[in-house]
């Protein structure tokens, strides 16, 4: 018989090495003492034994007999090939288990036997006897390897989709951390470029308040050097109506007529005009300065001359649709300005056209990028100005802009403001600054901003879905949709609405009105 034949015959069916103290079952088949002792052991308790090759069934726990035959046989086999047991050979064929795992975990809970199948209709690990009489009897059953396989199948295509998943998600984060270093070298050169900006502003209103607070002083000071000239003229004054009576107070007659300087004690009309008109300018403006009025020139000054460090992105052209508009609106013929009407347009009846309220959108849509427009409301009291999707309602109560979810508004009416999105409704200080209000929109971040001209009102934030038009209501009067002016004529209209916000501050500490002045900018 040849070697190889010879050990496989000669192996342990349960550790699969060469026999060590063989022993043998009534069934005849051979096994390491202590290999079938381990077996017999984890069988103890369920009121049956197997032999582990052919599953001979045993009511008790067998009798083992050495096999003294084959001992002797498996020891001439070693003594022969010392080498090749000393060398050691690996198993290919079997997963080998940590050793120190229990073997408690690898037993059927119910009838503590070797786990070998598993129900793929109950997804758990059974034993033989939960196939034969327990409870997954009539159950399609795998052997664990097969099962094992499919689930590994199942799990390898998990991580094929994990692995793709995080090859896109790492190119997202490399986009993004390259589109932050681009934004970072933005930001420093903003950076400095702001600083410089407001340095240069606070210089020169450094400069405007020392000015201010010059004239101030100096018109105090004017006042006191008026009152010093005028005490020293009421000194003079005294003197000479002395020495006009003591000369009335003279018997001798040559004494009087002989005085040399009698023409100057009689002038008293020398400088009286002057004196009065400037006493007159004096009270008349109480010795004040028209601080409000210095401050706006001052601030349109340094306006004006400030070195503009940013390009200030032109407000967006917006254009009304008259497709859309309800037929009690009318249109004007540049397509900026929508009025209320009494008389039914009797325009050609669309789908896109609102049947409910009178409202229109913008021919133009928005899905990418930041703009900004203004709006005059001047014309109207009744009025809503904000942004819709197309698919905005055309018909019923909902379709008024703001009270659904595919609109925001703002909404005025009787001297009340709010801001609406999906009927939720959020009051906004009464009295604006002004007549026009300013719609910010930046579609990528889903911000619609609400401003008048000094003040920021609302900010609505949302994950656009559709594109968004520019969508008004107005009940009786117009409003004018128009690009939106930030040029000198515009700030002026601002500083000047800042001045009137501010002019009570101006008797406060000399720092205050300052203070309030740099918040503005």
């Amino acid at each position: 018989m040849a070697s190889g034949d010879l050990r496989a015959e000669l192996k342990c069916s349960v550790c699969l090495n060469i026999y060590t103290d063989p022993v043998m079952l009534r069934c005849g088949h051979n096994f390491c003492r202590v290999c079938i002792d381990g077996v017999l052991d984890t069988q103890e308790g369920s009121g049956d034994f197997f032999c582990p090759v052919c599953r001979k069934r045993f009511r008790s726990r067998p009798a083992l007999q050495r096999n003294i035959t084959l001992h002797n046989i498996a020891e001439i086999f070693l003594s022969a090939q010392p080498d090749q047991e000393k060398s050691g050979v690996f198993c290919t064929r079997h997963l080998l288990c940590d050793p120190t795992l229990s073997m408690e975990s690898r037993k059927c809970s119910v009838h503590k036997k070797i786990l070998e199948y598993y129900c793929t209709e109950d997804e758990t690990c059974i034993c033989m006897s939960c196939c034969v009489i327990g409870g997954h009897k009539g159950h399609k059953m795998k052997s664990l390897d097969e099962a094992s396989e499919k689930k590994k199948k199942t799990l390898r295509n998990v991580l094929q989709k994990r692995l793709t998943k995080k090859e896109k998600t790492e190119e997202r984060v490399q986009s993004l951390q390259e589109h932050r270093r681009k934004v970072e070298e933005e930001a420093a050169g903003d950076t400095e470029r702001v600083t410089a900006l407001f340095r240069d502003l606070r210089r020169r209103l450094e400069d405007l308040e020392k000015r201010v607070l010059r004239d101030i002083s100096r018109r105090a000071n004017q006042i006191s050097i008026s009152i010093q000239d005028l005490e020293i003229q009421n000194e003079e004054l005294s003197r000479k109506l002395r020495h006009i009576e003591e000369l009335c107070n003279v018997t001798d007659p040559l004494t009087v007529l002989q005085e040399s300087d009698t023409g100057d004690l009689c002038d008293t009309e020398d400088g009286d005009n002057e004196d009065r008109e400037r006493h007159e300018e004096l009270l008349h403006d109480g010795g004040g300065l028209d601080v409000a009025g210095v401050l706006h020139k001052g601030l349109s000054d340094v306006i004006t001359e400030v070195n503009v460090y940013f390009y200030i992105q032109g407000a967006t052209d917006i254009l009304l649709d008259g497709n859309t508009a309800n037929d009690e609106l009318q249109i004007s013929d540049d397509r900026k300005t929508v009025s209320g009407s009494d008389i039914d347009q009797n325009p050609p009846e669309t789908p896109e056209r609102f049947q409910y309220w009178p409202q229109v959108l913008s021919s133009q849509s928005f899905s990418s990028g930041r703009h900004y427009w203004e709006v005059d409301v001047g014309g109207s009291d009744w009025w809503v100005v904000g942004m819709c999707y197309p698919s905005i309602e055309r018909r019923g109560e909902e379709s008024v802009i703001g009270r659904n979810k595919k609109s925001w508004g703002l909404h005025r009416y009787i001297n009340q403001y709010w801001v609406v999105h999906d009927s939720d409704e959020t009051p906004l200080p009464p009295n604006p600054c002004s007549n026009r209000f300013r719609t910010d929109l930046d579609y990528e971040a889903g911000q619609i901003s609400f401003y008048d001209p000094i003040r920021h009102l609302h900010n609505f934030t949302t994950t656009c879905t559709e594109p968004l038009h520019v969508g008004s209501y107005v009940w009786g009067g117009c409003i004018k949709i128009g690009g939106g002016r930030w040029d000198m004529e515009r700030i002026k209209e601002v500083l000047f609405l800042a001045r009137n916000k501010y002019y009570t501050y101006v008797k406060d500490t000399n720092k205050k009105y300052y203070r309030d002045i740099m918040n503005i900018l």
